[in-house]
């Protein structure tokens, strides 16, 4: 019968199990809110795509790019009206 486990194989298993566990158990809310932001801004740069989209119609544009989308993403639907009033004041 082959050594499959053997002392050292299972103490290898264990240590990298709670290493493992102990780093989720750490790491478990900045990378909850590293997703969320990434997920706002993949939100804010659709929000800014259907701005942009509708816009062509009433002469509004606001560009895609990532400060844009962070922006949308960070503060949501606020965010693309701070965006449009940010150009408004800029371009008069």
């Amino acid at each position: 019968m082959p050594d499959f486990f053997t002392t050292q194989s299972i103490g290898t298993v264990i240590i990298v199990g709670v290493l493992l566990l102990l780093s989720v158990t750490l790491f478990r809310r900045p990378i909850r809110l590293l997703l969320r932001l990434v997920m706002n801004t993949i939100g804010g740069f659709i929000m800014l795509f259907v701005v942009n989209f509708l816009g062509q119609f009433i002469g509004i544009s606001l560009g895609f790019s990532w400060f844009n989308a962070v922006v949308v993403g960070i503060l949501g639907v606020p965010g693309v009206g701070l965006l449009m009033i940010l150009q408004w004041l800029l371009v008069i």
